[in-house]
């Protein structure tokens, strides 16, 4: 007997299924990561095939078959998915960010809420815009890591615990080392790199939106080899990242006052997909 149950969840992925139906990966606050099937929702006259886009946070209902369980109902609780989109830097960030989540949770079924938490507040963050996208990624990697007991050390040497701050940071080692413990390949990133990953780590925004170009791009090589030296594998998504920091907009002046030049012409903007997947 088919049993129905109800969720709040983020779309991970889709794959298509047929000719109009699609199979669609969530990450639910209660259920963990499940994989459920979209009837129709390919069809032109689907009433709530959008709903189920990736990075859309959604309430969906659903009942248990055979194989995989099948979506009845959808609502949108959160449209993260049209902000991250119309921003390629917030879009790139934010494939990366699913793809982590999705390798992270590998068991179906499994409730995972500090991993849910987590992606809920990026996707939010990547859709507001207050946040460079590059850092809103890292600072996910890093918290992720940590709910997987991956979490680099960054003020104690990782193999003697001898108090820090230290100098050397080596992947295979898990993080920063002494001078007595640092093995043959290890880096030395800047104070500033270190004072930024601390930062993101613990929630200092402050100090990471008041940080510089190189501490940013070192950071950023030091998280994505440390995850990807834990999960055995390359993510497709992280070569695409874009890390370029946003440009803030000049402050705005009335059109005519002294000392400001003429408008240039609209060239207009690139217009985002329409669908995530297809």
């Amino acid at each position: 007997m088919a049993q129905l149950y109800r969720d709040t969840g983020i779309v991970l992925r889709v794959q298509k299924l047929g000719e109009a139906d699609r199979i669609i990966t969530m990450l639910t606050r209660q259920h963990g990561k499940i994989r459920v099937v979209a009837k129709g929702v390919r069809r032109t006259r689907s009433r709530w095939g959008a709903r189920l886009e990736p990075f859309n946070h959604v309430d969906v209902q659903c009942y248990t078959g055979r194989t995989l369980d099948v979506v009845t109902q959808a609502q949108t609780v959160d449209a993260f998915a049209p902000a991250i989109v119309a921003d390629w830097s917030a879009y790139s960030c934010g494939c990366a960010i699913l793809e982590t989540a999705d390798r992270l949770v590998s068991e179906e079924g499994e409730p995972s809420l500090r991993v849910y938490l987590l992606l809920l507040g990026a996707t939010r963050a990547l859709a507001d815009g207050a946040r460079e996208p590059a850092l809103v990624l890292d600072a996910f990697l890093l918290r992720a890591m940590s709910h997987a007991g991956w979490a680099p050390s960054l003020s104690d040497c990782a193999r003697c615990a001898t108090p820090g701050p230290h100098r050397s940071f080596t992947v295979a080692g898990g993080g920063m080392v002494c001078s007595r413990c640092r093995p043959p390949g290890s880096v030395t990133p800047a104070p500033e790199t270190v004072a930024l990953l601390m930062a993101l780590l613990h929630g200092d925004w402050d100090t990471a939106d008041a940080s510089g170009t190189p501490p940013r791009r070192e950071a950023s090589g030091l998280v994505a080899a440390h995850l990807q030296w834990h999960l055995e594998r390359q993510l497709r998504s992280l070569p695409l990242v874009d890390r370029r920091a946003r440009v803030r907009p000049a402050a705005v002046v009335a059109p005519g006052a002294p000392g400001t030049a003429p408008e240039p012409p609209d060239g207009g903007a690139a217009t985002p997909p329409e669908s995530l997947s297809d």
